[in-house]
């Protein structure tokens, strides 16, 4: 019963390693819709 809070703390540890391993070498997709916003002339300064 000694090692189960060390059990915790380690499997925690692993998870957050692995997710950090996930997300930087995840190759994540460049959004492809074109986007197209009328700005009006009143809002840039003269």
């Amino acid at each position: 019963m000694r090692n189960v809070p060390r059990l915790i703390v380690f499997t925690v540890l692993v998870l957050i390693v692995g997710g950090a391993i996930f997300l930087a070498t995840w190759d994540i997709p460049a959004p492809i819709a074109t986007m197209e916003k009328v700005i009006p002339d009143d809002r840039f300064p003269r």
